[in-house]
């Protein structure tokens, strides 16, 4: 009956100290998983553009064009493909961009017009 008890103990200790370590190790790693979620889910946006014949240089000519004409006074740094929303057909394709700049984020949503982009809204 002792063994049992001491076992017992035993085995709840080891798995209080896992769940402690496990709990200790995603807080050490919160921040670089997030960053590896963010570089998959963009490398996997991207894929999926090319993919389905689509060109980023077209698709981003067009999105820096839309932010010329229509904020010509937003500057930014970098200009980010975040989403890919490719439906059945090319009437319904749709790009979202963000450019991030110091004057603050601006986002574009590109959709295709026969073989070409244009922007539906800026935000």
């Amino acid at each position: 009956m002792v063994i049992l008890i001491v076992g017992a103990v035993v085995a709840l200790l080891v798995f209080v100290g896992g769940l402690v370590a496990v709990r200790r190790r995603d807080r050490a790693q919160a921040g670089v998983y997030e960053e590896h979620v963010r570089a998959a889910d963009a490398a996997l946006e991207q894929a999926r553009a090319l993919d389905r014949g689509w060109h980023r240089d077209t698709m981003e000519e067009a999105a820096r064009g839309a932010l010329r004409e229509q904020r010509p006074d937003h500057s930014y740094q970098d200009l980010h493909l975040v989403l890919v929303d490719d439906r059945p057909g090319v009437d319904e394709d749709r790009a979202h961009f963000v450019a991030i700049g110091p004057g603050g984020d601006v986002r574009l949503v590109m959709m295709r017009d026969g073989d070409r982009w244009v922007a539906e809204r800026v935000e």
